[in-house]
């Protein structure tokens, strides 16, 4: 006779609808029940499609079956309940969601990280803007201030950075994003299987997106800093498609060859109305004992990207272990070292960022 442990661990074998976490992690299954040859498990679901809880049944008392062959009688109860009615219905996770009009409307602003190549530390310059924003913003009294929402579909490392290794839940139909910090983040890496590669084109990066837009509680938030995996493709194009940004931050190394890159990259946010909010450059120096800088990836492409653009330069990041090893260990450098040389000069970007976002113009 199979026991109550061993039923649990052949239902977290079953993925949710559109997702390959599995229903026992998303927090759906209320109660497994074993007597005699009977298998007894009951689900709860909260979702307006009704495909959805029929797909599930059948493939609980499908994966059961195939498990358990001596078991004469698998019996699987769904309890739907239909998600609260709002001005903006989400559709269940794992569907296609139509764009709306502001999918985000608790969100003040929204600003997108991007970089023209892989490389240049755009996820820990996100990590550490979040972190500092989230400072400023707490001391001006604003509570839950900032969100992280991690759209690096195919390299999500936010998760690490952030020292954040649970998966969400779903409630009312909607994730339920995970906080560290006091900073609400949403990832890819919390719906994929950390040694599955995620080889998606086109059409399944943009459902994602929209999904992170629609279908995540994102609450009130005064900035929501979306990361973005580099380049100007799919990702790009179908966020600002889906949410109506308020600026973007580009971020370089001082060499040619990211420059070069980052400016085209650049460019692509001209074309489609978003406007730059400024230049920062990554790995600018690294601090000799006796005060001098090195500048081991060359000087000065930063402040040139920024004249090309015809935007600002917000700062350079220097070199520094520290980061890395914050990045390493969850705790990025802003918090892990506020007194420190790179922690200061991620402070004094994000209060140029706040700046520009409180413009008239932008508001």
């Amino acid at each position: 006779m199979a026991t109550q442990e061993e039923v649990i661990q052949s239902l977290k074998t079953v993925p949710y609808p559109g997702f390959s976490r599995d229903i026992v992690s998303f927090g759906l299954v209320r109660e497994v029940r074993i007597e005699d040859d009977l298998i007894e498990v009951n689900l709860a679901l909260t979702t307006a499609d009704q495909d959805i809880p029929l797909r599930v049944k059948e493939t609980v008392e499908q994966q059961l079956t195939r498990d358990f062959p001596t078991t004469q009688e698998v019996n699987v109860v769904v309890a739907v309940s239909r998600p609260a009615q709002s001005q903006s219905q989400p559709s269940t996770p794992g569907q296609a969601s139509q764009p709306t009009a502001n999918p985000l409307s608790g969100v003040k602003h929204v600003i997108a990280i991007a970089s023209g190549k892989g490389g240049v530390g755009k996820s820990t310059f996100a990590t550490n803007l979040a972190c500092a924003l989230n400072q400023i913003l707490l001391k001006e009294g604003k509570s839950q201030a900032v969100g992280i929402m991690d759209c690096d579909i195919y390299g999500p490392s936010i998760p690490l950075m952030m020292g954040i290794h649970q998966q969400p839940e779903i409630e009312d139909n909607l994730i339920i994003p995970l906080s560290n910090f006091d900073i609400e983040v949403m990832s890819m890496g919390f719906l994929v299987d950390p040694e599955t590669p995620v080889i998606w084109r086109g059409p399944m990066i943009m459902k994602t997106i929209q999904q992170f837009a629609q279908n995540v509680k994102w609450g009130d938030l005064e900035v929501l800093v979306i990361d973005l995996p580099p380049g100007t493709g799919d990702a790009q194009l179908s966020l600002v498609q889906t949410i109506q940004l308020d600026g973007a931050v580009v971020v370089t190394t001082p060499q040619p060859a990211a420059v070069n890159v980052a400016r085209r990259g650049a460019r692509m946010f001209g074309q489609v109305n978003v406007p730059l909010i400024g230049v920062a450059e990554n790995m600018s120096y690294l601090e000799m004992p006796d005060g001098g800088r090195s500048h081991i990836f060359g000087e000065g492409g930063g402040p040139q990207t920024a004249v090309e653009l015809q935007t600002g330069f917000l700062g350079q990041i220097p070199l520094d272990t520290n980061i890395r090893e914050g990045s390493d260990h969850g705790t990025p450098i802003v918090l892990a070292k506020p007194d420190s040389l790179p922690a200061k000069a991620f402070h004094g970007i994000a209060v140029q960022v706040l700046d520009e976002l409180r413009k008239p113009d932008q508001a």
